[in-house]
């Protein structure tokens, strides 16, 4: 058995714990702390030091974060304070924490673990893995290698007026007390949009609302097929440990 510790940082909460990285499996019951508010690298990094304190761990930390990251750099953020554009996350959250932290897109972590243990694991060709939540997030992989930073979640789509993230995302679906159906018809204008772009063998479905995916998935209908993520809202957690443990941007 491999371990390694991931946490995975949303736009809500913070979730964490250790993972047997050969199997994918949770090494204990996953726990949650709320996202803080202002999400500065200083509030942030104090949440994750409490993670790592309630679980005991010492020893390197992955960290899937919302963001494109290139260099541990945040590019931009979405989802969080915008102090963390341009900061070196990895330095930021490491020198407060105590620990070497590895960091890792979160979608792409969740990505990862997927092809890795899960929904998409042996799958050759084109594979897009979409994560809706606070916002959407979205990773692809070519015949099992990762292509990082996709972000599709923030494209525009003709006829709305802002990013497909802002109408489509499982929290607005709450927000707006949407019925599936409505919902289901977004998601489905988002998906069809993705076909036409990268012409995928297979959308992996994820993110929290995947739990209730045999609710919507039925009323989803589109060319291309279709999985619901088998890891549901741990696989972010599952690829940031497999990013600690050097992990390659690779699932075969």
């Amino acid at each position: 058995m491999s371990a390694a510790f991931g946490i995975d940082i949303g736009g809500s909460g913070m979730k964490a714990a250790p993972v047997d990285i050969d199997t994918g499996e949770l090494l204990d019951q996953r726990y949650r702390l709320p996202t803080p508010k202002p999400g500065t690298p200083r509030e942030v990094a104090g949440v994750a030091h409490e993670l790592l304190r309630w679980f005991e761990w010492d020893g390197p930390v992955g960290c899937a974060f919302p963001a494109p990251v290139v260099n541990s750099t945040a590019k931009w953020v979405a989802h969080l304070d915008d102090s963390w554009t341009g900061v070196d996350i990895a330095a930021a959250m490491g020198d407060q924490i105590g620990a070497s932290v590895t960091v890792i897109n979160d979608a792409d972590a969740a990505g990862i673990a997927e092809m890795a243990h899960g929904a998409g694991a042996g799958r050759q060709g084109t594979v897009c893995f979409t994560a809706f939540g606070t916002g959407i997030g979205s990773s692809v992989f070519v015949d099992g290698r990762l292509v990082p930073n996709t972000e599709f979640g923030h494209l525009y789509l003709a006829g709305h007026d802002s990013q497909v993230e802002r109408w489509a995302a499982a929290k607005i679906r709450q927000r707006d007390d949407l019925d599936w159906p409505t919902w289901v018809g977004r998601i489905k204008q988002y998906l069809e949009h993705l076909e036409t772009i990268i012409s995928p063998d297979l959308f992996i479905l994820g993110g929290g609302i995947s739990k209730d995916f045999d609710v919507w998935g039925p009323l989803l209908e589109i060319d291309t097929e279709i999985a619901v993520a088998q890891m549901r809202n741990n696989a972010g957690i599952v690829g940031a440990a497999m990013a600690s443990a050097g992990a390659p941007a690779s699932a075969m």
